[in-house]
């Protein structure tokens, strides 16, 4: 069996959480692969809103297996408030939901080392949720951190020499240290950890994968938040692209199958960082105001703009994307007119590659489509699509060679309607 990709193909914020849940019934384990609480997959049916932070989206789909991936970074006192709220709405977690034992864990100190590091950059700031992931990650890399495994021997005096060293940092960045009561509900978290299983998931998952299990992994932000391909420095601290999901996983190359690309029928980011094709207008107004664009977790205004098929294609490649989810569909209902970048103008040369820097200089370069002047809300069929829409879809799909296999017109999961002329 292989292991099915789904990940964002943007700046994040596509609508991962809603197509993970919409295909969970095809599969038989979910599970992520990086990513930390400053995630937000928000999933809407039944009348009721989810967000989640660290926990697959898969969790609502019957008693599918849901993996947190050792690529992720975990956050116990968040981790604890997320499962308890979902407790509380019915959803009991422990006998579904299985924890890499080799997933970092985020100390208190981290996220005091998130902001203040924030802080120290002044005006270069990268605009991070503070949620202490770089920090996190940081200590991962620099073989200084703690992972789940660890709170099950001699865990005090491991997150004591930890806390020490991120002591000294705070105190040079002329920061103050944790609060009493941030670590008490810290260590309560950790403690809520301990109910569920922890296991080695490298090789948990490929048991899964040799007794025939269908595997689809959840990618966390988007591409272009990749801390290797995405707009450096301006980007998230761990791998997003589809090459991720292996050592976020413990799964060869030769295991992945399908790669889901989701992307919005329009652009959206949020913090710092370049946006080619940004509108600091009016239009950029409507599509954050009838999108409903604020972080999920953060409630951050998210920027806006036109769709950047430049971007695009590069984050299809990076990825080996083989189906294309478009998200948000019904946003764009109003527009009598909708603008798609399809090359870029760099000093008087017109290029189709995404550059290693993004700055001034690059114009994005545009044509225009019709709008479909249809609320796409109440259709439920591909039959009743829009002539404008078929339109923007065959375009689409023309400059970027694959195909719009799922077309989202609606925030709820019955809102998603799989194309079956393509």
């Amino acid at each position: 069996m292989k292991v099915d990709v789904l990940l964002g193909l943007q700046w994040g914020d596509e609508g991962k959480g809603k197509i993970v849940d919409v295909l969970t019934p095809a599969y038989d384990v979910v599970t992520r692969f990086q990513g930390g609480p400053n995630a937000g997959h928000t999933l809407e049916f039944d009348g009721q809103k989810y967000i989640l932070r660290s926990i697959p989206s898969g969790i609502f789909q019957g008693n599918k297996i849901n993996i947190i991936g050792n690529g992720v970074v975990l956050d116990p006192a968040l981790f604890k408030a997320e499962a308890e709220a979902l407790a509380a709405a019915g959803r009991r977690l422990e006998d579904k939901l299985y924890i890499s034992k080799k997933a970092h864990l985020i100390l208190p100190t981290h996220r005091l080392l998130d902001a203040a590091n924030e802080i120290a950059k002044g005006d270069a700031r990268v605009g991070t949720t503070g949620k202490g992931i770089g920090p996190a990650y940081t200590d991962k890399i620099a073989r200084n951190g703690l992972r789940v495994g660890d709170i099950l021997s001699d865990f005090e005096r491991k997150y004591n020499n930890a806390k020490a060293k991120h002591e000294i940092q705070l105190a040079a960045l002329a920061h103050p240290t944790v609060p009493p009561d941030v670590e008490q509900e810290w260590w309560q978290g950790v403690e809520y950890l301990k109910r569920f299983r922890l296991v080695d998931s490298e090789h948990f998952i490929n048991n899964l994968l040799d007794e025939g299990k269908n595997i689809l992994a959840e990618g966390a932000q988007g591409t272009l938040l990749d801390v290797d391909f995405g707009s450096y420095p301006f980007v998230t601290s761990s791998n997003t692209v589809c090459a991720g999901a292996c050592t976020g996983l413990g799964i060869a190359p030769g295991k992945i199958g399908e790669v889901i690309g989701i992307f919005k029928a329009y652009c959206t980011r949020v913090g710092s960082g370049p946006f080619p094709t940004e509108l600091k207008d009016a239009t950029g107004d409507k599509l954050c105001e009838i999108g409903r664009e604020f972080g999920s977790v953060t409630g951050r205004r998210r920027r806006c703009g036109w769709l950047d098929l430049v971007a695009l294609r590069y984050a299809i490649r990076l990825n080996g994307v083989t189906r294309l989810v478009m998200m948000k569909s019904d946003v764009l209902d109003d527009f009598d007119t909708i603008k798609v970048c399809t090359s870029y103008r760099i000093n008087g040369e017109e290029t189709s590659d995404f550059p290693f820097e993004i700055d001034e200089n690059v114009e994005p370069v545009y044509e225009e489509l019709p709008g479909w002047k249809t609320d796409l809300t109440r259709i439920s069929s591909e039959r009743d699509f829009p002539p404008a829409l078929n339109h923007y879809l065959d375009f689409l799909e023309e400059r970027l060679g694959l195909p719009v296999r799922v077309v989202s017109v609606g925030a709820d999961r019955e809102q998603t309607i799989t194309r079956r002329r393509v």
